[in-house]
């Protein structure tokens, strides 16, 4: 699956753009914040999956709230992408023997290692598996754009009313 995501790093910096105007914030002072709303954010998504719940028979939430989840995800790893100039924007994701919930731990483990290292390579990395995930989940990229469009206007309310 290729992913362009040009216009999605375009509109998120207009969106990060407008909420530091509104709260007097920069990329190095929410740095922290920022990631660690994206492993909340994560495990928000692993959540409405359930698909670590081995003692439930209980089956995963709509498809809409699980894009919803995955969406919250993706402009926090944007922001963050775009606070260290990340210029690349093209992704290549292939499929393997991964399961979701394994997807969802190499997503944690890749983005604790940006968190602790932010490089660009490890930047790509941690966005390499958090687009796996939406492979394993079956979504196309065209849903998670469309999800994460939907966000962002929410977002742009939300800073309209002072949320």
């Amino acid at each position: 699956m290729d992913i362009e995501l040009k216009d999605l790093y375009l509109k998120q910096a207009e969106l990060d753009k407008t909420i530091a105007e509104n709260h007097s914030i920069d990329y190095p002072s929410t740095q922290k914040r920022r990631s660690l709303a994206l492993l909340v954010e994560l495990g928000e998504l692993a959540n409405t999956t359930r698909c670590f719940k081995f003692w439930s028979n209980k089956g995963p939430e709509s498809k809409e709230r699980i894009l919803d989840e995955y969406a919250d995800g993706l402009h926090f790893i944007l922001s963050l992408g775009i606070a260290i100039g990340v210029k690349e924007t093209a992704y290549h994701v292939e499929d393997d023997d991964l399961d979701l919930t394994d997807a969802l731990l190499l997503a944690y483990d890749n983005i604790n290692e940006f968190i602790k290292d932010n490089s660009i390579k490890n930047y790509f990395t941690a966005m390499y598996s958090y687009l796996l995930i939406l492979y394993k989940l079956g979504f196309t990229y065209e849903e998670a754009h469309e999800a994460y469009l939907k966000k962002l206007d929410v977002n742009y309310k939300r800073q309209e009313t002072n949320y």
